[in-house]
């Protein structure tokens, strides 16, 4: 068995008085897909940002790839993680936000094209061919020139996704990135993440309310609920088959 690339070991995170996270133990193997579903407040997102380096814990430890992501070594002993630690294992994780967060003055191509530029110091023709490689991916090839204005949600969306992607992320977190779009375009963002995770080899972790999605993609699903994991299985043993009385009555919001 391979060792995981992410790993969280009884993390807790609380905001003031109020504790979002009560200690949350878990592990992402590469290449493995895990969805996280739950009620609002549950703790999802605060899981996802803490791999982004945007919340700390306040306590516990986070390991990616074999690093501790929030603590490091200095003259043998352990300390807080520094600046650049953080940007350091950072670079080996890609995100994609509800909202899409493009430039807007910017063209779709430049958008991709400048953080592989400036954080992974890659050239700009290397830059530019793999950025074209990857909004072809997301099926926006044909949309290069085009600035954030003149594209529909869904489009935008999926130009996030590539930006993400050109970045070639061991990890790719998706936070409901569905949720903030019309219900028409929600099809079309899914299906691409479904491309992502069948050809891809990078592990991904996904909150979403998407159940029929999670059950197509996830390897393994997670109930988060009041900051714990309630239940945890393959997406089929989770989703239909629980026998968790409030993770069944969080998923009769989901059914006809």
């Amino acid at each position: 068995m391979s060792e995981p690339i992410v790993t969280f070991q009884d993390v807790h995170k609380s905001f003031g008085d109020v504790k979002v996270l009560k200690g949350i133990d878990l592990e992402v193997k590469p290449a493995e897909k895990i969805a996280i579903i739950g009620p609002s407040g549950s703790g999802k997102t605060t899981i996802i940002r803490m791999l982004m380096t945007l919340e700390e814990p306040t306590a516990g430890d986070i390991i990616v790839d074999g690093n501790n992501l929030w603590k490091m070594e200095k003259n043998g002993k352990t300390v807080d993680a520094n600046d650049k630690h953080l940007r350091a294992i950072r670079g080996d994780i890609g995100m994609v936000f509800q909202h899409f967060n493009l430039f807007p003055h910017m063209t779709i191509l430049e958008n991709c094209m400048t953080a592989i530029i400036h954080v992974k110091g890659e050239n700009k023709e290397k830059a530019k061919k793999h950025s074209i490689e990857m909004l072809e991916k997301v099926g926006l090839g044909d949309k290069l020139d085009n600035y954030p204005s003149q594209l529909s949600g869904g489009q935008k969306q999926r130009v996030a996704m590539a930006r993400a992607l050109v970045m070639r992320p061991k990890v790719m977190l998706f936070d409901e990135v569905t949720s903030a779009l019309d219900p028409e375009l929600v099809g079309e963002v899914l299906e691409v993440i479904r491309g992502i995770a069948k050809d891809g080899e990078m592990a991904m972790i996904l909150v979403t309310h998407e159940m029929d999605f999670a059950l197509d993609v996830a390897d393994k699903v997670l109930f988060l609920d009041e900051g714990v994991i309630a239940e945890q299985g393959s997406a089929s043993q989770v989703i239909e088959h629980s026998k968790n009385e409030r993770l069944q009555s969080f998923l009769k919001r989901f059914r006809s």
